[in-house]
């Protein structure tokens, strides 16, 4: 295998990479050729992802896993499904998009994970984990029941098997006794001693034809045996145990095989092609390291699971500094001083979490695999023994604190928005109903750009709104963002503070922990005719838009309860109320003003912006907002739409 020390910033040569057009080419290729594949396939990869920006820690990983399950199956007839798919950039590079890679998570580019519109390849759309063995199933008995025989692979990793929703699915393979080979892409979590020559010895045996033709042949011969048959499969199941966790997954009706060494390209082939052939639930453990191939990676896989675009300036020194690291960036002109760089939201939340943490024993930070991503990164080591990561298991992170929540302590679940999705019922369930002092902070709210609409923070406003007592704050800037955390932590129920990703406008941080009045509006700007009721992030474009249209502009700052005395008064003294928010129009914060203006009985024109009612794809926000007419310029060019409507049918309503 060879090393990279550094990440590309020409293209590499890659003459036998380039002849790879779809994966029947690979079919063909000697165990020699395969291995020179994959190092031209990771040198590919590094250029590409360092052109572009991207995850690619995982998908160093599974270069050989990659180029072994397109060499042994008949993919696209054969169904490979990725689980989350932050490792599927080398499947993309085979399957045809090897030149398009460059432009991946870019505004109209490759999507950041599979993709079904984008290539038949990709089976199945991914984005959020643990998913892949339940799709997978549906196809594989799918294929059962229209008599196909085409095979069906998930590839799944070591922390996405830590979600209940992979266990329902494998126990129900297991029960169906479907065709299905699952692979678990093991490369973090101890769940396997490594790798050694025992295990991949026996690993060998029982992949080996004669083995499988003896224990399938042995197997109907014991079986007019009263109780041999049972006897061999216990016997089978206790020396697998001596050197591997096959017993969990064995009882659950799959054939476990491994682990095995995932970088050894001719053993995964060998073992492929096996077990592509056997009937029933199959179970592949391989063990692999994130970021395999690529030095810096290797020793830091977390802060290498993504990059940013680099500059052929700095690409060299990523290899010694790290994807984030002061060598990697471009140092400022001489004779300026930088300005002290904005603070991102989530750190907001993070400095927040321990501050109040220290003034109040009872509060306990619960994150669903997220702990680097929400920032509780500090409070993870100054208060170990009330930080909880439940790994990737959202629901059961919402009733966890819902059950602390009941016994007097305060939980504070840090969460995507995209990801709360997947706890919504026992949000509802087992927090609001039971009216328990939840503190839910939202990161990622809105659009937050090239991982696409997978991860879009686009419905949360509208899917909160609608449950009875939650309390759902939305701050301008940073410094709201830490007085709304306070109120929502001091409030005796269910309360949200959603916030954006990346950095606000920089507004000055304080240091207390003094909440503000939940319910309660800030007028920002006194205007005429046109009154500009923003939500959140979109304050900063309002705040343009009012001196552009000498507007009103309300920072509302609450989505539930709304300030009902400024919405009132917003309709009585002006022609046009508009709302703004990141956030989807239908039932979001405008549909509510909506419903408290029809609840008072006031008519007044309203024009309601926000994401359009379809799926926003993948580019830098700033472009999305731009697209969806939420920026300065998209606000401003719909009020002057909406009041030129208004006044051409002025006339023709007062003589009617």
């Amino acid at each position: 295998m060879k090393l990279f020390d550094e990440i590309p910033v020409e293209r590499p040569a890659t003459p036998l990479l380039d002849t790879i057009d779809t994966p029947a080419a690979l079919r063909s290729m000697s165990s020699t050729q395969l291995r020179t594949l994959a190092d031209e396939l990771r040198a590919y990869l590094l250029y590409s992802v360092g052109c572009s920006g991207g995850h690619f820690g995982a998908g160093l990983g599974v270069v050989e896993l990659t180029v072994a399950l397109h060499h042994a199956l008949e993919t696209p007839y054969d169904r490979l499904v990725w689980d989350v798919g932050h490792q599927a950039y080398p499947h993309k590079i085979l399957t045809g998009r090897r030149e398009a890679m460059t432009t991946i998570r870019q505004y109209g580019g490759l999507a950041a994970f599979p993709k079904r519109g984008e290539s038949e390849y990709d089976t199945f759309g991914v984005g959020h984990s643990s998913t892949s063995i339940s799709a997978a199933l549906g196809m594989a008995l799918a294929a059962r029941t229209r008599g196909e025989k085409r095979r069906v692979c998930a590839v799944i990793g070591d922390g996405a098997l830590t979600a209940g929703m992979a266990f329902e699915a494998l126990a129900h393979a297991g029960h169906v006794d479907a065709n299905l080979l699952v692979i678990l892409n093991d490369n973090e979590m101890s769940i396997s001693e490594n790798v050694g020559g025992m295990a991949t010895y026996l690993a060998r045996i029982l992949t080996s034809t004669p083995y499988i033709t003896v224990r399938e042949g042995g197997k109907k011969v014991l079986s007019k045996l009263p109780g041999a048959l049972e006897l061999a499969r216990r016997t089978e199941e206790h020396v697998k145990g001596m050197v591997s966790p096959a017993t969990l997954f064995e009882e659950m009706g799959f054939n476990y095989i491994g682990p095995i060494d995932g970088h050894d390209l001719p053993g995964l082939v060998h073992t492929l092609r096996t077990m592509r052939d056997l009937d029933g639930p199959q179970f592949l453990h391989i063990k692999t390291s994130k970021g395999k191939g690529f030095r810096p990676a290797e020793a830091d896989p977390i802060g290498y699971h993504a990059i940013t675009k680099l500059e052929k300036a700095n690409a060299a020194e990523v290899g010694q500094g790290g994807p984030q690291s002061p060598a990697a960036q471009i140092p400022p002109p001489a004779q300026s001083m930088p300005k002290p760089k904005p603070r991102k939201f989530c750190n907001v939340f993070g400095d927040w979490l321990c501050d109040m943490a220290a003034a109040d024993e009872r509060l306990i930070g619960i994150t669903p695999a997220m702990r680097e991503g929400s920032d509780l990164i500090r409070f993870s080591k100054e208060y170990p023994e009330r930080y909880y990561d439940v790994a990737i298991a959202e629901q059961h992170a919402v009733t966890l604190a819902a059950g602390m929540a009941c016994e007097g302590m305060k939980p504070v679940v840090a969460i995507y928005s995209t990801f709360l999705q997947r706890g919504y019922d026992q949000l509802i369930h087992d927090v609001a109903v039971q009216d328990l002092d939840v503190t839910f902070a939202i990161d990622r709210a809105g659009l937050v750009g090239e991982d696409g609409p997978t991860h879009h923070g686009a419905l949360d406003l509208s899917y909160l709104r609608c449950v009875p007592g939650m309390v759902i704050l939305a701050p301008a800037d940073e410094a709201e963002c830490r007085a709304m955390l306070s109120a929502a932590y001091r409030h005796p129920g269910p309360a949200a503070v959603r916030y954006p990703r990346g950095t606000g406008p920089g507004s000055e941080i304080p240091t207390h922990l003094e909440g503000l009045e939940i319910g309660r509006a800030e007028r920002r700007r006194q205007g005429h005719g046109i009154a500009l009721l923003a939500f959140g992030s979109l304050n900063t474009p309002a705040t343009e838009v009012a001196e552009r249209l000498d507007a009103t502009h309300y920072n509302m700052r609450t989505v539930k309860p709304l300030d009902r005395q400024a919405v009132l008064e917003a309709a009585r003294d002006h022609e046009l109320v508009v709302t703004l928010e990141e956030s989807v129009v239908a039932g979001g914060a405008g549909s509510g003003v909506n419903e408290l203006l029809a609840a008072e009985g006031v008519q007044v024109a309203v024009l309601n912006l926000g994401i359009p009612d379809h799926f926003i794809e993948h580019g830098k926000p700033a472009q999305l907002l731009h697209e969806c007419g939420l920026d300065a310029e998209g606000i401003e060019t719909a009020i002057r739409r909406r009041l030129a409507a208004l006044r051409e049918n002025a006339p023709s309503q007062a003589g009617s």
